[in-house]
């Protein structure tokens, strides 16, 4: 699944550290167990890092993705 950052910020239109929690919550409800995902879409790099930790042993597979670097594999956990 695609995860645009920014969707969990657009009622603001900028991300608010104080509103990190909900955007967790938002991520886990989002995301289902074993899902492979890419994060993408403009956020704050510390955004980007608290959900890849979220993510992780949620996600099998998590891959970051922009205009510059294209996809990079952040982690995946699938056995074959």
């Amino acid at each position: 699944m695609i995860l645009d950052l920014s969707t969990l910020y657009a009622s603001t239109g900028t991300a608010k550290l104080a509103d990190l929690p909900a955007y967790e919550a938002r991520v886990k409800e989002l995301v289902p167990p074993g899902a492979d995902v890419t994060l993408t879409g403009p956020g704050p790099v510390w955004l980007y890092l608290r959900l890849a930790h979220v993510l992780h042993g949620r996600a099998r597979k998590l891959i970051y993705e922009s205009p510059v670097t294209g996809p990079v594999e952040i982690f995946n956990h699938d056995p074959h």
